[in-house]
């Protein structure tokens, strides 16, 4: 398959010159024109372009990308990203906010439609996108059997900031590092949430708010939608992708 090709299907499906991010998105590092094997990653990262190049992947797809907002020198340890890439000719495609945002794709609405969660509807909006999904439990549902779930159906190991009631009626979840949408939490009348990994500066409010948080872990959280891309471009094109499993810590 020509690389331009599948690029032009990944910008179309992804909307990525449609959504706006700080993130450089779409095909930032080119190869010779062919794309043969791919493989995919939630962080662009030297293990990941190593792995790459060991299974033979010319074209990587990653939710986290090389380039935020400001151009950089290519020397030191991004230099030796770059060569490596283009030693190997791999191709680097990047989708950050198109991918947790997308509505079938997307990290969130596949992670809730895994755990088989009633779906209110869209939650957690920036600059007139919605990334996350609202969930509404009727009867509610203890907290102790949501974190089963995730740690069930997900592989989690949450961190729970059990601030909120035992039963749990109103939840919302964004993956990834979305801490910061717990204004919009509280605003919405919600009684926990679900999101990647924590930040000290929220603690107080959502012990103050007596909001449950509960933190699955960034990099699995962003796992989802990523495997999903590549189930969906297998069905489209029978270019057998693998995922690339490198998980942080976090």
């Amino acid at each position: 398959m020509k690389t331009k090709e599948l690029v032009s299907y990944l910008d179309e499906i992804l909307k990525i010159k449609e959504i706006e991010d700080k993130s450089l998105n779409g095909l930032v590092v080119d190869n010779k024109g062919e794309v043969n094997k791919i493989a995919l990653a939630v962080d662009a990262s030297l293990d990941a372009f190593k792995e790459a190049g060991r299974i033979g992947a010319d074209f990587l797809f990653v939710h986290h990308g090389l380039w935020w907002g400001k151009p950089f020198p290519i020397s030191g340890w991004t230099y030796e990203r770059m060569r490596l890439l283009l030693d190997k000719n791999i191709a680097l495609y990047v989708a950050h906010l198109p991918l947790d945002s997308h509505p079938q794709l997307g990290n969130n609405v596949q992670a809730v439609g895994s755990l088989n969660w009633p779906i209110k509807g869209d939650f957690g909006e920036d600059n007139g996108l919605f990334f996350g999904k609202k969930i509404f439990f009727d009867p509610c549902r203890k907290l102790e059997e949501i974190v089963n779930d995730l740690r069930g159906k997900l592989k989690a190991k949450p961190i729970v900031w059990d601030f909120g009631p035992e039963k749990v009626k109103r939840m919302g979840y964004i993956a990834g590092g979305a801490i910061q949408f717990l204004p919009q939490v509280v605003e919405e009348g919600l009684d926990s949430y679900i999101t990647g990994e924590p930040a000290h500066s929220y603690y107080w409010m959502a012990k103050e708010e007596k909001v449950n948080v509960i933190f699955i872990g960034h990099y699995l959280s962003e796992t989802f939608g990523v495997k999903a891309v590549g189930k969906h471009l297998d069905d489209k094109f029978s270019l057998k992708p693998e995922f690339l499993n490198l998980p942080t810590g976090y």
